[in-house]
């Protein structure tokens, strides 16, 4: 079933400056193969559901595994029978704008 989710991983406790911590999450994610994007505040991942999951879990356990405190923000939409979730959603919002 397509699932598209919006993620953010990165540790807690770590002072401030993540950078680095989350450009090791995002290869992750980015080198699972499943469509992604990354913006300033989360990383959108699209596939199916298991194949997504998986891929968050990954993720996550590449900061986890280090000892390190790890804070994980998920927000899911699963839309049966729907594909390229990821660039519909907006295409249909700037349709509407006239962009």
């Amino acid at each position: 079933m397509n699932t598209l989710v919006a993620v953010a991983i990165a540790p807690f406790g770590e002072g401030e400056e993540l950078a680095s911590y989350v450009a090791e999450v995002v290869k992750v994610i980015r080198e699972s193969g499943l469509p992604n994007r990354t913006n300033s505040m989360f990383t959108e991942i699209e596939g199916e559901w298991d194949e997504v999951m998986k891929v968050v879990k990954d993720a996550t356990f590449v900061l986890a595994e280090r000892g390190i405190r790890t804070e994980v923000i998920l927000k899911a939409d699963i839309r049966p029978g729907r594909t390229d979730m990821m660039h519909a959603k907006v295409d249909a919002v700037d349709k509407i704008l006239g962009a």
